[in-house]
């Protein structure tokens, strides 16, 4: 597990990109434009609302051919009934000919039902979108107005720019309200069609049944749609700020360059002896791997919004020079070998000779992708990476082979705390708090939920958010202010070394009990203590209190 204990979150060597980007004004502006073209768009909509007639009452002379034809088609059919029992053939054609009348009457009324609601459903999507128009320009607006709300990192702001939405849309709906009373004459015309459903309901009784089933299912549906839209908005624009913005080709095309680079780094190395003339060789190479999700969530993060492979090939290539650290140095010493010699008169000697002695030392460093964002981002854009993290970029099928995935996608291990140890209300109140963050994901030199956390970070901000006050120290600060004890209550702290590469203490997490920990792990979880991993990394237990 590996950690930073300083906040070096400068961002100064992340490359320009080669496109500008709109500026907070340029965006408001843009935004404000797209409002009121939309605002044109809806008040289009409902002017042809408006001038939409109501359904004309049929006159007289269409009644009495409807009635006369009514009329004809019962006598038809009466007589048909009378002979169909005596031929089969009759009967079959009769049923056939009700069928397709049935057909033909449902498929009529929900033509003309759809042309009739046709403005209206015009009217409702350009409402829609007027509203998400115009809470989005409010947004920029507030945000312009006080920049103090851009502080809290992209979920934060995601969820001001929501609750803004919703105040907005709310006040759409009261309007609209207000709007809807000047349609109340429209209904007049339903009035006026209660005689004849009354009428029909006495002689066919039965639809009254089917009339109710209709209405209600009709009421339930309205009822539905509703909801869902307000939900599917909230949970389209979360889904949108955690997605990876770029196309499947770009991303899988991002995750092949960068193999490239290191397919090529270790043919260098496999290669090295038989392309370099030295006397004696020393390697001291790490692993060369990666996440695939740490490349491609530090890839959006650091551009935003969508992007092509040739758009991030510079910063590929950024990654990957302070990712793989190599060095080769070359030693030269003077050592000495015995020749043969034959002086004048023939005789052999033997002379120690210098020579140049060549040694390589060659090493190759894996500082680790997922502990770059720290040095190479601002808070903000670190928060987005953290956002991405936590989600995968709503993409854990890209890489199923990965042998990656799995600590993302496999669930962790549950555990229960007894009661009585929340009798405790200090531990009671770490505890609360500690648990607000699991399942958060592991950031190197994370220290605070909009960045996310590293081991000693959350640790830190947990003890400090429940009456502590020693600010955000390292794995090390933090065993350097306890007490050890050989007997931990929940609380305490609990100290490892060598989880990496690193001097003295390494990881540390809050013991609950049990020989149960919870720790920022990748995710933040619990974790069993009894293992071989922690025992062979285990140092010590801390008192904090």
């Amino acid at each position: 597990m590996s950690e930073q204990t300083s906040n070096p979150t400068s961002g100064q060597n992340v490359p320009k990109s080669k496109f500008r980007r709109k500026s907070q004004q340029e965006q408001t502006a843009a935004s404000k434009l797209r409002m009121e073209k939309r605002g044109e768009k809806l008040d289009a909509a409902r002017e042809k609302l408006a001038k939409q007639k109501p359904p004309k009452k049929p006159g007289a002379v269409k009644r009495l051919t409807h009635a006369a034809g009514h009329g004809v088609h019962g006598f038809v059919h009466g007589k048909l009934y009378e002979v169909e029992h005596e031929n089969v053939g009759t009967e079959g054609a009769h049923r056939s000919e009700l069928v397709a009348e049935s057909v033909y009457r449902f498929g009529r009324r929900k033509l003309r039902k759809a042309i009739r609601g046709h403005p209206a459903k015009a009217v409702e999507r350009a409402e829609s979108k007027h509203i998400k128009a115009t809470a989005d320009y409010y947004y920029r607006k507030t945000v312009e107005e006080h920049p103090e709300m851009q502080e809290g990192g992209a979920v934060s702001r995601y969820l001001q720019k929501q609750k803004i939405k919703r105040q907005y849309a709310k006040q759409a709906r009261e309007a609209a309200r207000q709007t809807g009373k000047a349609a109340e004459g429209t209904a007049s015309v339903t009035g006026k069609l209660t005689e004849r459903v009354s009428a029909y309901i006495k002689e066919h009784p039965g639809g009254l049944l089917l009339l109710l089933a209709a209405f209600l299912l009709l009421v339930v549906l309205q009822s539905c749609m509703s909801s869902l839209v307000t939900v599917g908005n909230g949970v389209a624009g979360a889904i949108g700020a955690s997605t990876y913005a770029a196309e499947d080709a770009d991303l899988l095309g991002a995750e092949a360059a960068y193999c490239v680079l290191e397919d090529e780094l270790q043919c260098y190395l496999d290669t090295y002896t038989r392309t370099h003339d030295y006397d004696e060789y020393h390697f001291d190479l790490d692993t060369i791997e990666h996440d695939p999700y740490v490349l491609l969530s530090i890839v959006c993060a650091l551009h935003e919004g969508e992007w092509t492979l040739g758009e991030v090939q510079g910063t590929l290539q950024m990654l990957f020079d302070r990712q793989y650290i190599l060095t080769e140095d070359v030693v030269v010493e003077v050592r000495y070998r015995t020749v043969t010699r034959t002086d004048s008169e023939g005789n052999n000697y033997d002379v120690e000779v210098p020579y140049n002695y060549y040694i390589c030392y060659v090493t190759l460093e894996n500082f680790n992708l997922s502990h770059l964002p720290v040095y190479i981002m601002g808070e903000e854009t670190l928060s987005r990476y953290a956002l991405y993290m936590a989600t995968l970029g709503n993409r854990p099928d890209l890489f199923p082979s990965s042998p990656y995935v799995g600590k993302y996608t496999n669930k962790p291990p549950a555990h229960e705390i007894p009661e009585d140890y929340l009798a405790d209300e200090t531990f009671a109140a770490l505890l609360k708090e500690a648990e607000k963050y699991v399942g958060y994901p592991y950031v190197w030199g994370g220290s605070s939920p909009s960045t996310s956390f590293d081991c000693s970070g959350f640790v830190s901000y947990v003890y400090n958010q429940c009456g502590w006050d020693f600010g955000r120290l390292g794995a090390q600060g933090l065993y350097n202010i306890s007490t050890r004890t050989s007997s931990p209550k929940p609380g305490d702290l609990v100290f490892f070394t060598g989880t990496y590469d690193t001097p003295g203490i390494s990881h540390v997490g809050i013991y609950v009990g049990d020989g149960w920990m919870l720790h920022c792990g990748d995710p933040i979880s619990y974790t069993n203590l009894n293992t071989s991993y922690w025992q062979s990394h285990f140092y010590a237990y801390g008192k904090l209190f």
